[in-house]
C-alpha cells in the first residue's frame, strides 16, 4: 500500500507496559487506569477523567449521566430536544435514541464540516434542551459562536471529541468546552490503547455518576462522601455488591491504562507531526482547481484529510474511489457521510431534520472521500496523492 489510512503509534515501550501488567496478574482496571486518568486530566486540563472501553461507550455514559443527575436545571428526560450535526459517527447518535431524546439534525458547514452555525442559531427554540457539538476529523468548533448562540438560555452543551484529541480553540482543549466531553483511543486515532475511551468533566456530581454507571451501577468505586449516595457505609462487604443506578460494564482493561500512560508522553509530538503533515496537505490542495478541503478552525489536530470534488471536477466520487484503489491509496467516506441516509436505523429514532435541508451533508456524502493522516512524516505519501489526483 502506497498510502495507508493509519499506522501504529506503538513501539517497544508499549510492549514493556503490556508485560508489566501481565506480570502483575491484574487485568481489570486498577492502578494503571487510575494513573492514566490522572495524567489525562492534567493534559486535557479537566478536573475529572473517567476511562471506558471505547469512544462509543464514552458517548453512552455521557448521555446516561445526564438522565441520572439530581440537578433539575440540566437533567435530561425522555422527549427532550437535542441538536446534532448531520455528519458524525453512528454512536454519536445511538445513545440519544436509546435514551428517548428527540433528535434535531442540522446541516453542516460546507467549509469546516462542523455544524453550520447559522443553521444552528436558527434551529434553537424554547424546546431545545441540549446541543451535542461534534469536533469533526480533528477540527474544533467555533465555541465562542456556539456560546453566543446559547446565550442566557438554559441549554446544555456537550461535546463528542472522539476524533479531535489535542485540538484547541482559543488555546483551550477541544472536549472541555461543554459540561462533558468524550474521547476515543482506538487504532488510527491520535493515540491508541488497543480499545479505549474517556469522558471528561469539571463537575463532581457527574464524575461520581460516571464512576457508578461505568461498572454495573454499583457503589464500589465511589468515594466515601459522594453525590450519588451521600455517604458510603464503612462495611466493605455490604458495599461490595450494592447497586444504586442502572449501569453498564464498560470498564477498560488495565493493559489499556498502562499503554495510555506511554501514549500520553508521546502525544505532543504526535500532534506536532500531524499538524506539519497538514501544512503540506494544505499547500498541495488549498487552491486546487477541482478539489475542496476542510477549512481549519482554531488549531485542528487533523485526524485525516478530506478531498471533496467541486463543480469543476471532471470525475465523480465513484471514479475517484476507483482511482485511489488502483493507486494503492486507502480511502473512506467522510465519517458516515450524511447519517440521515440510513433510513433503516432511523425507523427507531424520534427525529426531525431542521428546515428539511441537509444539502451540505448530502454533497460531501456524494462527492467527498477521506484519506488518513498519521503521527509520523507522510510528506512522501501526500505528494504521491497529489500526483495521482493531478493525473485526472
Amino acid at each position: 500500500m502506497e498510502y495507508k489510512l493509519a499506522s501504529s503509534t506503538w513501539d517497544d515501550k508499549e510492549i514493556v507496559d503490556l508485560h508489566r501488567v501481565i506480570a502483575s496478574d491484574r487485568y481489570t482496571m486498577g492502578s494503571e487506569v487510575a494513573e492514566y486518568e490522572k495524567k489525562y486530566s492534567e493534559y486535557i486540563e479537566s478536573k475529572y477523567s473517567v476511562m471506558v472501553s471505547s469512544g462509543s461507550a464514552a458517548n453512552l455514559l455521557m448521555i446516561a449521566a445526564m438522565f441520572f443527575t439530581k440537578n433539575k436545571d440540566r437533567k435530561l428526560k425522555k422527549g427532550d430536544e437535542i441538536i446534532v450535526p448531520a455528519v458524525s459517527w453512528s454512536t454519536t447518535y445511538f445513545p440519544l435514541q436509546q435514551y428517548g431524546l428527540k433528535i434535531k439534525f442540522v446541516d453542516i458547514c460546507s467549509k469546516t464540516l462542523n455544524i453550520d452555525l447559522n443553521q444552528l442559531e436558527a434551529a434553537v427554540t424554547k424546546k431545545t434542551k441540549a446541543i451535542l457539538a461534534v469536533n469533526l476529523l480533528g477540527n474544533p468548533n467555533d465555541f465562542a459562536a456556539i456560546k453566543k448562540i446559547i446565550g442566557k438560555n438554559n441549554i446544555i452543551l456537550l461535546e463528542d471529541n472522539c476524533e479531535s484529541l489535542g485540538a484547541k480553540f482559543n488555546g483551550k482543549q477541544a472536549g472541555t468546552f461543554g459540561l462533558m466531553g468524550t474521547f476515543s483511543s482506538f487504532f488510527s486515532h491520535h493515540i491508541a490503547t488497543m480499545e479505549g475511551g474517556m469522558v471528561v468533566t469539571d463537575d463532581e456530581e457527574l464524575y461520581h455518576i460516571l464512576l457508578t454507571i461505568r461498572a454495573h451501577g454499583w457503589t464500589r468505586n465511589l468515594p466515601k462522601n459522594n453525590h450519588v449516595t451521600g455517604v458510603k457505609d464503612d462495611d466493605v462487604f455490604k458495599e461490595s455488591f450494592k447497586f444504586v443506578l442502572p449501569g453498564y460494564n464498560v470498564r477498560p482493561l488495565e493493559m489499556s491504562g498502562a499503554i495510555g500512560l506511554e501514549q500520553l508522553i508521546k502525544l505532543p509530538n504526535f500532534i506536532k507531526n500531524r499538524r506539519e503533515n497538514a501544512e503540506t496537505f494544505i499547500n498541495l490542495f488549498s487552491n486546487h482547481p477541482f478539489i475542496d478541503i476542510q477549512r481549519e478552525i482554531g488549531e485542528s489536530s487533523w485526524f485525516g484529510f478530506t478531498l471533496i470534488l467541486n463543480d469543476n471536477s471532471r470525475i465523480n466520487q465513484k471514479d475517484l474511489v476507483k482511482l485511489m484503489t488502483e493507486s494503492n491509496i486507502e480511502c473512506r467516506p467522510i465519517v458516515t457521510g450524511n447519517f440521515v441516509k440510513n433510513k433503516e436505523v432511523l425507523e427507531f429514532f424520534d427525529y426531525e431534520i431542521f428546515n428539511n435541508d441537509l444539502s451540505n451533508a448530502d454533497y460531501i456524502d456524494q462527492n467527498g472521500i477521506f484519506v488518513g493522516n498519521q503521527q509520523v512524516d507522510i510528506n512522501q505519501e501526500l505528494n504521491y496523492l497529489h500526483k495521482v489526483i493531478n493525473s485526472i
